[in-house]
């Protein structure tokens, strides 16, 4: 079983811990155990009530009422919520209570919906991307197990290939290489990434995570020729001089192919980047400057 400080639930659920605690004493549906330094925690069930609690209060229920429910008829109308959801803020609420229970069938179903009302494309950027920003928080403090995150990262995974592998692609097309370097494991944006690709019409060749510089140099000795575009990202954290290092170093494995980077690390960093090297924020931005820069060949 998991346990949660105030901290944590406040993280979570968007509701302030003095909020909280003002619910505790007026309404009693929380009970928190305490310590024996009297601090108090939170247990899972605890959690999943106040996620529900909340995710009716943002959506005009009055709290006074709400705590009269009883879980039965607080689960029932979080039901009837999810029925008739249309922000993005009611399917993340969603989303972060059925990882949090470890519902995998129900987290698809709101992915489900969501694609077939907003597209792929939509759904992965102002759901899943945003929901793993959170995520990522979550982490940070504890309040996820790995299995969660790896449960979900796989899902989304998957999802991702099956929209790539819709996608067709000519014997002429030109080639991208898409790796992660040595020690980078989080691959979900780099998979999306290879998505736009393949949707543009280019013809993807995804090495996956912890690529050794090594393996690539003996690649490039075989098909640099071949290659319109080499693709990588750094999310993982890395000192600024590693970082550089290794820039320079994909730079000159592929010295007469533009590179495009990406992640966070590179964003927070700013390194200084090869002639050849480029590094792109966003998705959109990629998506045009693979169309009209490195496909025809140019790289400006």
């Amino acid at each position: 079983m998991n346990y949660y400080t105030i901290k944590d639930l406040e993280i979570i659920s968007g509701i302030k811990a003095h909020t909280i605690r003002i619910w505790e004493k007026r309404y009693g549906f929380l009970v928190p155990e305490r310590t024996s330094t009297n601090i108090r925690f939170y247990t899972d069930e605890e959690l999943k009530l106040l996620l529900n609690v909340a995710a009716l209060v943002k959506r005009g229920h009055k709290i006074s009422k709400v705590a009269a429910y009883g879980e039965q008829r607080i689960h029932e109308e979080v039901l009837k919520l999810s029925e008739q959801s249309s922000s993005m803020d009611d399917y993340l609420d969603q989303l972060v209570i059925h990882i949090i229970n470890f519902d995998h069938l129900k987290f698809e179903r709101v992915l489900d919906s969501v694609q077939e009302k907003l597209g792929f494309e939509k759904m992965m950027t102002e759901l899943v991307f945003p929901l793993f920003r959170k995520i990522g928080i979550y982490w940070q403090i504890g309040s996820l197990f790995p299995a969660q995150e790896h449960l979900i990262s796989n899902l989304i995974r998957q999802r991702i290939i099956v929209e790539a592998a819709r996608c067709s692609v000519s014997d002429q097309a030109p080639t991208a290489l898409f790796f992660l370097p040595e020690n980078e494991w989080h691959e979900l944006g780099l998979l999306y990434s290879r998505y736009l690709a393949a949707k543009a019409g280019v013809n993807v060749i995804y090495l996956g995570q912890n690529v050794p510089l090594d393996d690539l140099q003996a690649l490039s000795d075989q098909i640099a020729n071949r290659l319109a575009v080499v693709v990588t990202s750094f999310v993982s954290a890395i000192e600024k001089e590693k970082l550089e290092d290794e820039l320079q170093k994909i730079g000159g494995i592929f010295p007469n192919i533009p590179v495009v980077v990406s992640g966070m690390q590179v964003r927070i960093s700013e390194p200084q980047l090869p002639a050849n090297v480029r590094f792109v924020q966003h998705y959109d931005e990629f998506h045009d400057w693979l169309l009209k820069k490195a496909l025809p060949g140019t790289f400006d």
